[in-house]
């Protein structure tokens, strides 16, 4: 076939756009390779060397968590392991010349880490209010990272190991440095689909170590959907035992799942689980009489469409699998869905419709869809957990807790449902902008950079109520083959939007710095995609 005009045109503007930024990249960025770009970073050229043999990263004497804190003992290994196995050249401000070279450099003994907070939390889980803020001096003979809590001291360390370089004699080098950081954002998502496609714990894992690299703090699990039910419910064994691909091999045991809680924890990301109802549940087969059986006049056609919202059973069913939900994952939100539900099996059920004229609804479906969900929401809510939805539970008129969290995800009218749904009082994420299923030929990930989550209308009160935002990939076409190059580097856009200040928009200095940290993801084992034409010193080399 040959192509149009228009695709013709449209490639050759993403090669010239992507072949300027590579040429602009000649000259590193005074940021070296630093992502999400912090708050407040000033440099010096004064260097630093770092030796494996005696560089040390150790709680500082004056810390509130200098024992017993294993959440950051490992961490120092992690990032000691980061920072010497593998070379990290061409990735800091400039390599050594002769005048300024990295053997002459004094030398940096030690990262002093100094927790401030009473409480350091280092046995709990990150929280929606949690403090991610931290300091880095780098100075000879000591560097500091000082935080209040657990929480900014990962992020700080991330930020530690991107300052480290080698120059071509293979030193290991830092400059002088000071930062002061904190997230623009208190929700930095992603979320992965586990239904449509399984993905083994090990591939969910390493994205939990890709979403540390670039300060991620939420992972979205859309646990269950349609295609399939890998959960495995201790209550109700039968949903994956029916739902699942294969009821052995394709499901997420509760030890998988508590591996998965933990391993999140230990990098300062919270896991939220979604389970979807009414709508997207047709894996949920294992469960009798819940689904509602769709008809053709007054024949039973064998199919089922939505859970049926009718049965006094049905609640008595959900009111159980959450109560093993809320207890299995232990963050204060639970997302409960509620987009897309499709009327035409409830408008075919002549009991629906018989529930529908003794309940006064008329033929408005959006009632009784409205009338399930208030159900679940407060079955949620008495046990004590705070909840998520899809924009269409507050499009819809469903009366929700003031704390409820609202996702906004349709871009067609996305500034607009912004603006109502902060007008109404409720604090939003938004996902819209960052669907990252969607692919297309060239740097899309500018695309999703150069998004303002906070250009609509409304008070600076409404503005303050959106908290944050999720890159989303679908899993239709993504499983354990391609998940990792089509998240990866195109989220990383994604985090520093959320991360970084508002006047963090430079797209030459962002490509710079991307494309090092790109590099540096793939020398940590994660198999990111080629922002353009180039390489890394450390190319990928698979298993």
């Amino acid at each position: 076939m040959v192509p149009s005009a228009f695709v013709v045109v449209t490639a050759l503007l993403l090669r010239l756009g992507s072949a300027n930024l590579a040429d602009e990249s000649e000259l590193p960025s005074e940021y070296g390779s630093l992502w999400p770009l912090p708050q407040s970073v000033n440099t010096s050229p004064e260097l630093y060397r770092l030796s494996e043999v005696t560089f040390q990263i150790v709680h500082s004497p004056h810390s509130t968590a200098s024992v017993g804190c294993s959440i950051l003992d490992n961490a120092f290994r992690r990032y000691f392991a980061y920072i010497f196995s593998v070379s990290a050249r061409s990735e800091g401000w400039a390599p050594a010349t002769s005048e300024t070279s990295g053997s002459s450099a004094e030398e940096l003994r030690e990262l002093q880490v100094t927790l401030t907070a009473s409480d350091p939390e280092c046995t709990q889980h990150p929280r929606s209010t949690s403090s991610e803020a931290y300091e880095i001096s780098v100075a000879q003979p000591v560097a500091i990272l000082k935080s209040e809590n657990v929480w900014g001291a990962l992020r700080g360390l991330e930020t530690f190991s991107q300052l480290v370089y080698e120059d071509e004699y293979n030193t290991h080098l830092v400059n002088k440095t000071e930062i002061v950081d904190s997230p623009r954002f208190a929700h930095r998502g992603v979320l992965l689909d586990t239904s449509r496609h399984y993905l083994p714990v090990k591939v969910i894992l390493e994205t939990l170590d890709a979403m540390s690299f670039n300060k991620f703090n939420v992972f979205h699990w859309h646990i269950v959907d349609d295609p399939s039910f890998p959960y495995q419910s201790i209550t109700f064994p039968e949903l994956s035992a029916q739902g699942a691909y294969h009821p052995f091999t394709h499901i997420y045991t509760l030890t998988d799942v508590q591996i998965i809680i933990e391993y999140a924890r230990e990098r300062g990301i919270r896991v939220i689980p979604e389970f979807d109802t009414p709508g997207h549940t047709q894996s949920w087969k294992g469960q009798s009489n819940l689904l509602t059986p769709c008809y053709n006049g007054e024949k039973l056609t064998g199919s089922f469409g939505p859970i049926n919202p009718t049965l006094n059973t049905t609640y008595d069913f959900i009111n159980q699998l959450f109560k093993e939900i809320s207890w299995v994952f232990p963050d204060e939100y639970i997302h409960l869905g509620g987009d897309e539900v499709n009327f035409d099996c409830w408008k075919s059920n002549p009991r629906i419709t018989q529930f529908m004229q003794k309940q006064g609804f008329g033929t408005d479906y959006r009632k009784l869809e409205s009338f399930y969900i208030q159900k679940v929401l407060d079955i949620v809510a008495s046990n004590l957990k705070g909840y998520m939805v899809w924009q269409e539970v507050f499009d819809n008129g469903v009366k929700i807790k003031p704390d409820t969290i609202v996702e906004v995800w349709m871009e067609s009218n996305m500034k607009a449902e912004l603006s109502k749904v902060t007008l109404a009082g409720f604090t939003t994420i938004l996902a819209a902008p960052w669907y990252l299923d969607y692919i297309s030929y060239g740097q899309d990930w500018q695309k999703y950079y150069r998004t303002e989550p906070l250009h609509f209308n409304g008070t600076a009160a409404q503005k303050k109520l959106v908290i944050g935002g999720e890159a989303c990939l679908w899993g239709e076409y993504v499983d354990a083959t391609n998940l990792a190059s089509r998240l990866w580097p195109r989220a990383s856009a994604v985090s520093e939007r959320l991360w970084s200040s508002a006047e963090t928009t430079n797209l030459s200095d962002a490509y710079k710095r991307l494309s090092k940290h790109r590099c540096r993801m793939v020398r940590r084992g994660i198999p990111a995609e080629p922002l353009f034409v180039g390489y890394c010193d450390y190319e990928y080399k698979g298993l």
